[in-house]
């Protein structure tokens, strides 16, 4: 089977030739540049220079030969500006702290402050910041913050996504298709609970989704509404080429869902169920695919319900997250894409040997059967040391040779 082949079965359910693998394919499957930097050195390749991408996570965008040594089958379709407005379509010359030469954004140039933090700037407006000796950048405008009314909400502007975006997707779909024998991986967003707590500041979010439940519908709503328009602009013109199309929400921490099911019923499901079943009834070679952390166990069968294909990233050492019984349970219904190593406990802190183990006691629970696409749960940290990241992918590229599962 060609990597795409591969995938395909997977997502169907069927038994794949071996194991498909994800390595770094999405924003949720990546690997911050610092790792990807000493992965390289580790595998003894000379490369030039790796892209930060992602310049909200510090994300590598994983070069071929790396992808080819690690298994890869799957390659991600970017989004023009993914982050802070910030376009990818121009790179410039940088370097990590160390001086190990990389690439960034053209337009990415945060401003170094008197305390040593660094802020991002979006037509001269401060939208991100980075402490001192923090490796990542948090959004801090939040528009509706202030917001006590539907008039309040409709005095924020929205609008859907600029054609030429549009374009620049459906060109890079359609190229990666044509050139490549990858699966395609398109990162379309649709995030409504994140959304929310982005866009009022995460205490009067949770406050204003209990308290003002009219006004948070005509929000969601209204934020609904551009996100429809977007997709019945794109999907035709990926859906011939991409068999997921990637939306993220996360609704979980590390011992429980964020809001209760009832909650998560009455006031975030109805517009994850517009999108995710306008997908599934006008494209169903396309899957839905549903980014979202944490202790989420408790939401599976509504997620299921509105129309969740693919569930990622399967974090274990979230409380109710048994990878037996998710298999078990959910199985039938979910491709799993992820929870083949523990990121933030063993490939952090384990040996080589331990990773290998974990990560073959973990394939032998969710590959049987396909409806599994292997990789570490979530983002590759910079802590993560080179030899275990080969032990896991090593062992997952053992499962491709022999197809045993």
């Amino acid at each position: 089977m060609t990597s795409r082949e591969r995938v395909l079965a997977t997502l169907n359910h069927q038994q794949p030739d071996g194991l498909a693998i994800d390595f770094g394919a999405m924003r949720s499957t990546g690997i911050h540049v610092q790792a990807y930097v000493n992965l390289v050195k580790a595998l003894g390749l000379n490369l030039p220079p790796p892209k930060v991408y992602d310049v909200f996570q510090q994300l590598a965008l994983p070069q071929d030969e790396v992808v080819a040594r690690l298994g890869g089958d799957v390659v991600q379709a970017h989004q023009r500006r993914p982050a802070f407005g910030i376009s990818n379509e121009a790179w410039r010359e940088d370097a990590l702290p160390d001086g190990t030469p990389i690439l960034v954004p053209e337009d990415y140039r945060p401003q170094l402050q008197p305390d040593g933090s660094e802020l991002i700037y979006d037509g001269g407006v401060a939208v991100a910041a980075r402490p001192k000796t923090g490796l990542y950048f948090d959004s801090i405008v939040h528009p509706y913050r202030d917001a006590e009314s539907i008039a309040d909400i409709d005095r924020v502007p929205v609008a859907p996504m600029p054609m030429e975006d549009i374009d620049f997707l459906a060109d890079q779909v359609k190229h990666l298709y044509e050139t490549t024998d990858k699966a395609i991986l398109l990162a379309f967003g649709g995030n409504i609970f994140e959304a929310g707590q982005m866009d009022f500041g995460y205490e009067e979010f949770f406050v204003n989704l209990l308290s003002e439940p009219d006004m948070m519908h005509h929000y969601f709503n209204r934020l609904t509404d551009v996100y429809m328009e977007n997709l019945k602009n794109l999907m035709p013109r990926i859906a011939p080429y991409a068999p997921v199309m990637q939306f993220g929400d996360d609704l979980g921490t590390q011992i429980n869902a964020q809001i209760s099911t009832d909650t998560y019923r009455e006031m975030i499901k109805p517009y994850h169920q517009r999108q995710y079943r306008y997908v599934q009834d006008n494209f169903p070679a396309c899957k839905v695919f549903l980014h979202s952390c944490g202790a989420i166990a408790s939401l599976i069968p509504d997620l299921i319900d509105a129309g969740v294909q693919v569930l990622n990233p399967v974090q274990l050492s979230a409380s109710g997250m048994d990878p037996a019984m998710l298999k078990r349970e959910y199985g039938k219904h979910l491709t799993f894409w992820g929870g083949g190593a523990n990121t933030p406990v063993t490939m952090t802190h384990g040996t080589p040997e331990q990773n290998a183990r974990e990560t073959e006691e973990l394939i032998n629970i969710f590959a049987p059967g396909g409806g599994y696409v292997f990789t570490q749960v979530h983002n590759i940290q910079p802590n993560v040391p080179p030899e275990n990241i080969i032990a896991v992918y090593d062992t997952a590229l053992a499962h491709r040779r022999t197809a045993v599962f």
